[in-house]
């Protein structure tokens, strides 16, 4: 089974033969020797392609359920849909058994291919498993680390030599971290060893910790395809990596604090995943090796202990972050968190944290897809708040990056690429 979960549902093998099968069935439904029913069949198809087009407009533009624009290419697959679910439907009256048997048959086909589509386009669920919020990822066991292990004098990159057998790549996996100070229900978390973490004697690395979006996955795959990729060009060397759940089994927006209706999560990743890390992960133990960082709902995560925190977190990597805790829904969440209190709210938000205060040894890296015009505004605001409290600032616009996985692999790609002088881990 959880082969069958591994599935990379976004290859494009997958992709191609799906396409196929839909256009398939397309046409049985569509060919048939009568011009009466070519009529009726494009018109079903043009109906019920508008009623498409208008319900994805009142989803994006009226409602305004994602929060981002959606590209052309989710507009296809949507209105696509809908067209061909029209001909499926028609293809009911006035046809034989074997006729409407197919037509019964190419609806889910048809909402399957464009889920997969529309899918690929996000770029965030690259598996079966991971589109229906199923972790594919088997525990990863851990060495325990020698607490006396000297910490190198230098830039790690000139006191380490990578043996001979070292892996070529890191390792992924799942640890449960217990949730001893804060009770938060939390799923395991994803765990990433670069290849200088499985040799024999293995260095103290930097620590990264990485919240996802809301809704999302505690999913390493992402960073470990990144930090593979910087450990390939620097002997070995990457960060070790947890990929913590901020959001918890039901997907919410904890909006990343205390609070009684959430639970505290604030805690969980400043207390229990800290502790945790610092008693099982072979770490360097100053804040500067240890960043916070996050993509989406998890970079306004990021952000807000990074400013809450700075005596434990000298980096920070905020990738298409909210402006502040529960920002797509702050009147709601004014009244249900804070009980109406708008001071009480307003002192969670991280701008409002920064003033006043001085971040001098903070290095900050804030991204946004260019043409995501919400969470650029979020950023840019953001990121001029950490310059003026005195934090080193990065800020970068994915070119075309939207809000998908574009500006999330993108986003981590700068994030490494300012971070891994900072963490002596390259020139």
């Amino acid at each position: 089974m959880n082969d069958i979960l591994k599935l990379e549902i976004t290859s494009p093998v997958v992709l191609i033969i799906a396409g196929i099968i839909g256009a398939g069935f397309f046409l049985l439904l569509f060919l048939r020797p009568s011009s009466r029913w070519v009529l009726t069949a494009v018109t079903a198809i043009v109906v019920a392609g508008l009623v498409g087009w208008f319900t994805v407009w009142i989803v994006e533009d009226v409602m305004d359920v994602f929060h981002v624009g959606l590209t052309p290419r989710v507009w296809f697959w949507s209105i696509s849909c809908f067209a061909a679910v029209g001909l499926a439907a028609v293809s009911f009256l006035r046809s034989r058994p074997w006729r409407k048997v197919i037509a019964g048959i190419s609806v889910p086909v048809f909402v399957i291919v464009a889920a997969l589509g529309i899918n690929a386009e996000f770029g965030l669920n690259n598996t079966l498993g991971s589109a229906f919020g199923i972790s594919t990822e088997d525990a990863i066991e851990l060495n325990k680390p020698n607490p006396d292990a000297p910490v190198p004098d230098g830039p790690l990159w000139q006191n380490w030599t990578p043996p001979a057998n070292m892996p070529a790549k890191g390792k992924v996996g799942t640890q449960v971290i217990p949730a001893t100070v804060s009770g938060f229900d939390a799923r395991p978390a994803g765990i990433y060893l670069p290849p200088a973490a499985l040799t024999a004697n293995p260095p103290r690395l930097p620590l990264f910790v990485l919240m996802m979006g809301q809704p999302g996955l505690p999913d390493p795959q992402y960073v470990s395809a990144a930090l593979d990729d910087f450990a390939a060009r620097n002997n070995g060397l990457a960060p070790i990596a947890i990929v913590a759940d901020q959001i918890g089994p039901d997907q919410d927006d904890t909006l990343c604090l205390d609070t009684a209706k959430y639970g505290n999560v604030e805690k969980y990743i400043n207390q229990d995943v800290v502790n945790w890390a610092k008693a099982n992960l072979n770490i360097l133990p100053d804040r500067d090796h240890w960043t916070i960082a996050g993509y989406s709902n998890g970079g306004q995560c990021a952000i807000s202990f990074a400013v809450k925190y700075p005596d434990m977190w000298g980096n920070v990597v905020d990738i298409s972050g909210e402006e502040f805790p529960g920002a797509e829904d702050p009147g709601g969440n004014l009244f249900e968190i804070f009980g109406g209190n708008q001071a009480a709210y307003d002192a969670e938000k991280p701008i409002n944290i920064m003033k006043g205060k001085q971040f001098p040894d903070t290095t900050a890296v804030f991204t946004a897809g260019s043409d995501d015009a919400t969470y650029v505004a979020a950023a840019k605001a953001v990121s001029a708040a950490a310059k003026s409290a005195g934090m080193t600032v990065t800020y970068y616009e994915v070119p075309n990056g939207g809000h998908v996985g574009l500006a999330l692999n993108a986003g981590l790609d700068k994030g490494f690429e300012v971070l891994y002088p900072r963490l002596g881990l390259s020139r």
